[in-house]
């Protein structure tokens, strides 16, 4: 068997079992989302499942190192950055599922642990250049790290809405990263990558639709960092062909709705920290879609935009752009055609008590 599907069976075995003791840990503790104009689940339901992803992702990465095997070749380095900077991460994710936890708290943190990552060697060497060379950051190689780190966190955290989207999303974007990290004999990607999928694919289980547990912000965040500090780790070498545009291409659809959310929000004068019912899924559910039925058109555009990944990696450069382009036309047609479906079933139904009277 391959090592990279032992580590992620490994993973998804221990999420799988750990799940439910984290599920009786939050009922205890009164971590539980409550239903709201903004929920879309109708009962009480229990957080902390993402403390079942992290434990098996650090553990089972722990034993993998230290036991005999390829992954004892590995730098340490990396993975003691890692869970430095994940372990306050998840401390913080519990409290704000607990108590919730002020925005600017959870930047700051987050802030804290870009920079943990960045004192053991994680950061933007290079930036993409589709037709050149790679630009060395320099200078910009710390704020860009903390950048990233917020961004890809804090997307993972606004597209965990429905059960079982961003565990689903979360692996299909590893999936792409673990094939592009193959072709370039990046192991290290490789067995990280194995780990969170295999982690996310155990507490799927649990949290499919309809879920028994949600990750809540201690699996949300936890999963944007561990993704943040693979594609530093896929951008470290610097190559040509390893920049930050493969994860930006693979993260695509949680990048784009928490950056159409702020700008969203922004334009309106809203509090661009407060949450609305205006995500893609959300457009989705509006749009006449079941709960399954939305998480699977997502689980599909974010297949769409993996493959679109890797073939960045073996296309020339000169393809980027053209590719880049074509995903953001069929976004932009997708969220047309969710608007022109909205008002029409909001037509329909003001049309309706008339027609009766």
């Amino acid at each position: 068997m391959p090592v990279s599907l032992q580590l992620a069976l490994a993973a998804a075995l221990l999420a799988c079992a750990l799940t439910p003791v984290v599920r009786a840990l939050a009922l205890r503790v009164g971590a539980v989302d409550l239903p709201g104009p903004r929920r879309v689940h109708t009962a009480p339901m229990p957080r902390f499942g993402g403390l079942a992803i992290a434990v098996a992702v650090i553990a089972v990465a722990w034993i993998a190192r230290l036991l005999p095997g390829p992954a004892q070749l590995f730098d340490p380095r990396p993975l003691v950055g890692f869970t430095c900077a994940a372990i306050p991460v998840l401390a913080l994710g519990m409290a704000d599922d607990r108590w919730s936890v002020s925005p600017w708290v959870k930047l700051a943190l987050q802030a804290c642990a870009a920079l943990t990552l960045v004192a053991f060697g994680y950061g933007v060497p290079v930036l993409t250049n589709p037709f050149g060379p790679a630009i060395p950051s320099g200078a910009w190689n710390v704020p860009l790290t903390v950048l990233w780190v917020l961004a890809i966190t804090n997307a993972i955290n606004l597209i965990d809405g429905l059960d079982g989207l961003a565990a689903g999303v979360v692996i299909i974007a590893c999936a792409s990263l673990w094939w592009v990290s193959r072709s370039h004999g990046d192991f290290y990607v490789m067995f990280l990558t194995a780990l969170i999928s295999g982690g996310c694919a155990g507490f799927l289980v649990w949290n499919h639709p309809p879920a028994k547990v949600f990750m809540g912000d201690t699996g949300s965040q936890f999963l944007g960092l561990a993704l943040a500090a693979v594609s530093l780790l896929e951008n470290r070498k610097g190559s040509a062909a390893v920049t930050l545009l493969l994860p930006l291409v693979a993260l695509g659809i949680p990048l784009f709705d928490s950056a159409f959310a702020f700008v969203r929000r922004a334009v309106s004068g809203a509090h661009v920290f407060r949450g609305d019912r205006d995500h893609l899924h959300h457009r989705l559910l509006a749009a006449g879609l079941s709960h399954r039925g939305a998480v699977y058109a997502l689980w599909a555009l974010s297949a769409v935009f993996a493959v679109v990944a890797v073939l960045l990696d073996a296309l020339p450069r000169t393809w980027s752009v053209l590719l880049v382009t074509v995903l953001g036309v069929v976004l932009f047609v997708t969220l047309e055609g969710l608007r022109f479906v909205q008002r029409d079933r909001a037509s329909r139904s003001r049309q309706r008590p008339a027609g009766r009277r």
